[in-house]
């Protein structure tokens, strides 16, 4: 019978679909990467999420974010993402939390998960989520820098440690270094950053911190990437002819 996932199915096959409706993703950040990834894994039948991000929608938001319109303004994205997970299929399972990830945090809800989304800013967050998923043994997957970026097609993935160009790579290989841990699936650009007008730049965030410009086209790309591998990882010898 036809459902939401017939035709990931044709390509996914029955028991990996099986598999991706039992299994419960964590996605933290909700904006131009973690929306689409979000969206993606849910399109694809991941049954169950949890989605962390504290933020809600503003206006310089529309231009990449998929949780971003005039009609959410003001808005959590954790309560947008999850009506908008309703309407794909009203099976799936969210959990919200609109908080910020601190080192030290708890996060109890991590202990059921099967695969985590890294799609945050900080590098601190980043550094936690990385420890966390290591000490409890759930794949982690994060996304590196995606602003001031014009070329989706630089996107590749590979171990943070054998990344070049990112500057946030960079900073990520030296702390988790520093951490013992010895290896994290990244999804990062090789292209180099792109000049920005520097008084739009400056403009928009009143904490005069530098704001990276950015364009619908490229943190799509990523979280979309993301996703895929999300995917690809939780269905390892379950697809078609992988058996």
């Amino acid at each position: 019978m036809l459902n939401e996932f017939s035709r990931s199915q044709l390509l996914l096959g029955e028991r990996a679909m099986e598999k991706l409706w039992n299994s419960r993703v964590a996605v933290f950040g909700l904006g131009g990467v973690g929306g689409h990834a979000a969206d993606a894994l849910a399109r694809t039948g991941i049954g169950s999420f949890v989605l962390v991000d504290a933020d809600t929608v503003s206006l310089t938001n529309i231009n990449r974010q998929l949780v971003a319109d005039h009609t959410t303004l003001g808005k959590r994205k954790t309560d947008v993402m999850r009506d908008h997970m309703a309407c794909i299929h009203p099976g799936i399972k969210v959990e919200t939390f609109p908080e910020f990830i601190l080192p030290g945090a708890e996060m109890p809800y991590l202990e059921t998960c099967d695969y985590i989304v890294d799609a945050i800013d900080t590098v601190s967050a980043k550094l936690y989520l990385a420890e966390e998923g290591r000490r409890l043994g759930i794949p982690v997957i994060s996304s590196m820098g995606a602003g001031n970026k014009l070329d989706p097609t630089r996107f590749q993935v590979a171990d943070i440690y054998d990344t070049s160009v990112c500057p946030l790579c960079r900073v990520m290989r030296r702390e988790l270094k520093k951490r013992g841990i010895p290896s994290l699936k990244v999804v990062y650009s090789t292209e180099e950053p792109a000049p920005l007008e520097e008084n739009a730049a400056a403009q928009e965030d009143s904490t005069k911190r530098r704001v990276p410009g950015s364009v619908a086209f490229v943190p799509s790309v990523a979280g979309l990437i993301l996703a895929s591998q999300v995917i690809r990882d939780l269905t390892e010898g379950l697809r078609p002819g992988k058996e």
